[in-house]
């Protein structure tokens, strides 16, 4: 890539990780997305996803925290087995081929999460812990295998059984994702892949756009059109694994 395509990207992913961390997500669908579009190898893409995710979730992760939204209570169960399973996703290699289709169902599945609507949540039932305790594994594997932290998967799961009510989700969405994220790129590091060049002015992009966005998220503000715009961006992404 050209420095013009570099300073285009880095701001691609500063206004990810904002949108993003404003529901206690890091984003890493988006950061797929987007170096997908770019150009980069696949193998490539994993790597820089998880460590790009570790450092919005951990921003998230901190503000959520002290906003008191975080439920110890929720999150033990759902993370106890999450990280050792994430290890083992990032560890794992599939065929590129394989990984190709994989994400490109994580962006098509997560472009239609982006335009689902918000709904009001009812009262919050107690998790299951054996429920919750393989629920997270399973997320934490898959998290690994994808290069994502799982919060796509765990935030509607929350709010659809009723587990969490939003704000709490989002902090323990945020934790969760930051935990497997460290996990997973352990995992990738060990398999022998190499970290990517020209991953630091990237990640001082996504940390700018975190710290703003997990810093508004107790705030209302318009994000239906970028929502709009970024799951257009995954479908396109989703379209080129895809159909390649």
């Amino acid at each position: 890539m050209d420095s013009a395509s570099d300073l285009w990207l880095c701001l691609a992913v500063a206004m990810v990780a904002w949108l993003y961390s404003s529901v206690g997500h890091a984003g890493a669908s988006g950061y797929i997305a987007l170096m997908t579009l770019s150009g980069m190898a696949p193998e490539r893409i994993k790597p820089l996803a998880l460590l790009l995710n570790i450092l919005v979730a951990t921003i998230a992760s901190i503000q959520f925290y002290r906003a008191g939204h975080f439920s110890w209570n929720l999150f033990w169960p759902i993370a106890l087995l999450a990280p050792p399973m994430a290890f083992l996703g990032g560890y794992y290699r599939l065929p590129l081929e394989w990984f190709k289709i994989l994400l490109g169902v994580v962006l098509a599945a997560s472009a239609l999460w982006l335009l689902s609507p918000i709904k009001h949540e009812e009262k919050v039932v107690e998790a299951p812990k054996p429920f919750a305790i393989g629920l997270g594994a399973c997320l934490g594997f898959l998290s690994g295998l994808t290069g994502t932290g799982g919060g796509i998967y765990l935030t509607p799961l929350l709010l659809f059984l009723g587990w969490a009510k939003t704000k709490t989700a989002s902090a323990v969405s945020a934790v969760f994702i930051g935990v497997n994220s460290i996990a997973g790129l352990a995992g990738v590091v060990s398999s022998g892949s190499p970290m990517p060049r020209g991953w630091v002015w990237l990640a001082v992009a996504v940390v700018i756009g975190g710290g703003i966005g997990a810093t508004l998220g107790s705030f209302r503000f318009p994000v239906g059109l970028a929502r709009i715009l970024l799951s257009m961006v995954m479908s396109i992404a989703a379209a080129k694994l895809l159909l390649g």
